[in-house]
């Protein structure tokens, strides 16, 4: 078995979270495999493959595939019904959370040099001045995933595991456009012009349907057949 098999494997058993149910969560290590996706195609855009920029690969991927694992840590041993929820840890302690994840679950596993550059990365991949283009790549990827119809899911779940609904939704997204959280994330959240581009697409998806929940949450769309129907 290669390293990379061995890091995935690993992942894996980090990742999906058991439950009472007897089954297992599996958001975090699916998300894991969606960031892996996303490194891997950054690194043959044409801004990165006619750099000449040295990449580290198996540390770069191996970064990515446990860059969320500190949110293990929140699981409790004895509480299985616990969820897992992107956006209720601070960054910074997820980054720590993370790397000692790696640290105790990889040592034995491979040498301690590429179990500090794996940790290096997820570390500065929250630095925006990072100029360490492995942590620039796995930045993009993760903010890339929050954008789009991957981010819609991503904050839908969360709204479901509090108790949310349709309408807390539409609340927290008008909140968001209003102070210009989008416009800012899109203009700040990303180092590699072509993924900034692919992430305003993403983002167009993702107002359009969040413009038409809130029609549908109103139920405006029958209303104006009403309207129009008592008009003739």
């Amino acid at each position: 078995m290669s390293e990379i098999d061995i890091i995935r494997e690993v992942a894996e058993q980090v990742l999906k979270v058991p439950t009472l149910a007897g089954t297992k969560d599996s958001y975090l290590w699916d998300r894991a495999q969606r960031l892996v996706r996303n490194v891997e195609h950054i690194c043959r855009l044409p801004e990165l493959a006619q750099s000449n920029r040295p990449i580290d690969r198996f540390a770069l991927t191996s970064a990515a595939y446990f860059s969320d694992a500190g949110f293990a840590h929140y699981v409790d041993a004895e509480d299985k019904t616990a969820r897992v929820v992107l956006a209720d840890v601070s960054v910074s302690d997820l980054r720590d959370f993370s790397a000692q994840v790696v640290t105790d679950k990889l040592l034995s596993l491979i040498a301690g040099p590429k179990i500090d550059k794996i940790n290096r990365i997820m570390q500065e991949s929250s630095d925006k001045q990072s100029k360490l283009t492995e942590a620039m790549i796995l930045s993009d990827a993760r903010n890339l995933d929050d954008m789009g119809a991957i981010g819609i899911f991503n904050e839908f779940r969360r709204y479901v595991v509090h108790g949310k609904g349709a309408s807390d939704a539409i609340d927290s997204w008008r909140r968001k456009v209003d102070y210009r959280y989008w416009e800012a994330r899109l203009k700040e959240s990303f180092r590699f012009e072509v993924v900034a581009r692919i992430a305003e697409q993403r983002f167009e998806a993702a107002e359009f349907f969040m413009n038409h929940l809130m029609i549908e949450n109103s139920a405006k769309d029958l209303e104006d057949v009403v309207i129009e129907s008592l008009s003739q």
